[in-house]
């Protein structure tokens, strides 16, 4: 009972990505990324989705080759050393008082356009939501996969079906390609926010223990489902610039104009799925990962446990209380969810970051041009976030230097007891 077992299979941890990366998103950045960038969101949402192919790939490879519940933390540790590793696992685990409430208020735009809700009445229905993802992850991760590979099929299917009922309107599409003297200044501001859509590649590689066979179909699944994401934010995005600017979901006014109706019903349920779906993979990820961390000693034992489904429960229901504990915080004292994004965004790119140099040295010479494409994408999108990559690199500067201090005292007490 003390490892876990694989379950899923490729077409399965494909529906994953896609709905991991697709989630909260999915009929939110595009509008927002167009709010920022105008016409220039398409060419953000083009080139940010071949940028990220080579770190898809390099993620998928390092997670096949070397697979384990800590995933990027592992990577970085076999290549840097300990302290390199748990650095970016730490400041993995503690990206959740942004990201969670982050996603949980981009899932309640959402359930406001079925029923409004504000005040603690939404507070208590987003806590209703983490319990009902506490009973989804305790029947282990090959139930979410299939759930969310059903998920998937649906957006697709949503977004296709609006795209095809739109097609009167190709003869326009040069209104909405940007022209050669866009401001590319908002092109990368809009890719700052943008980004966002591709954070759950890293958190993949944390379920590669729950793969079958993890060297075989860990990379093919990730790299499918990011494509497939690609297109559909790329869809989506050339959707909304033939919509008029409003204060709602633009997606739901674009459904209501396409085909006819039932905006607010299609789109609102299939992006509390996705939200949902986002956040299942994040929780499930970070659970593994303080288990992983709790066998190490990193931190205490007591989230060294699995239940019958191979399912780090304690860890599980730590995270679970620690979001529930930052949403009502979050209510309280406020905050932007532009800002969220952006500093949530920063973590992963010193995480994304430390990946590639640490796949530099892991992995043969042949992914090394896969390895600088990453490099250089980081480099980009940390000038694209400016000053809010403040917060990450300030997290990153406190936690190394506690966790060096934790190495060496560890080796001390172990030479004091060795020479007793």
């Amino acid at each position: 009972m003390n490892q876990i077992q694989g379950s899923i299979g490729r077409w399965q941890g494909a529906g994953l990505m896609a709905t991991t990366l697709l989630g909260t998103g999915v009929f939110i950045l595009p509008q927002m990324t167009i709010a920022l960038a105008g016409s220039g969101a398409l060419l953000t949402w083009i080139l940010l989705t071949l940028a990220i192919i080579p770190v898809t790939l390099v993620f998928g490879r390092l997670a096949g080759v070397f697979p384990h519940a800590a995933g990027p933390a592992y990577f970085v540790e076999k290549a840097f050393g300990r302290t390199a590793g748990r650095t970016i696992g730490l400041i993995f685990l503690l990206v959740v008082p942004l990201g969670a409430p982050a996603a949980i208020m981009m899932t309640f735009q959402f359930v406001n356009e079925l029923v409004p809700l504000s005040g603690w009445k939404q507070v208590l229905t987003e806590l209703m939501l983490l319990v009902v993802l506490l009973a989804i992850n305790l029947r282990g991760i090959q139930v979410s996969a299939k759930l969310q590979f059903a998920l998937t099929i649906a957006i697709v299917t949503v977004v296709v079906v609006m795209f095809g009922a739109g097609g009167a309107k190709l003869s326009d599409l040069e209104l909405a390609v940007p022209a050669a003297g866009s401001d590319m200044s908002l092109v990368m501001a809009a890719a700052g926010i943008a980004f966002w859509s591709f954070l759950g590649i890293e958190a993949m590689t944390h379920l590669a223990g729950d793969f079958k066979n993890p060297n075989r179909d860990m990379l093919p699944s990730m790299i499918i489902g990011t494509v497939l994401v690609g297109l559909v934010y790329v869809a989506c995005t050339l959707l909304l610039l033939f919509v008029p600017p409003t204060d709602g979901l633009a997606m739901v006014v674009a459904f209501d104009q396409l085909v006819g109706g039932y905006g607010a019903q299609i789109i609102g349920v299939l992006g509390i799925a996705g939200g949902l779906s986002t956040v299942n993979v994040y929780t499930a990820s970070v659970a593994r990962l303080i288990w992983s961390f709790s066998r190490e000693g990193v931190l205490p034992r007591y989230f060294d446990q699995l239940n019958q489904h191979r399912v780090p429960v304690r860890a599980l229901t730590a995270v679970l209380l620690t979001m529930a504990g930052v949403i009502v915080l979050t209510y309280l004292f406020g905050q932007e969810l532009e800002h969220l994004i952006a500093w949530t965004n920063g973590i992963f790119v010193i995480i994304y970051f430390a990946a590639m140099l640490a796949a530099a040295k892991l992995l043969r010479k042949r992914y090394l041009p896969l390895v600088v494409c990453g490099v250089l994408f980081c480099l980009m999108m940390a000038i694209a976030l400016g000053a809010n990559m403040l917060y990450a690199v300030s997290l990153t500067v406190v936690v190394a230097p506690l966790l060096w201090w934790q190495k060496t005292h560890h080796v001390r007490k172990n030479i004091a007891l060795t020479n007793l």
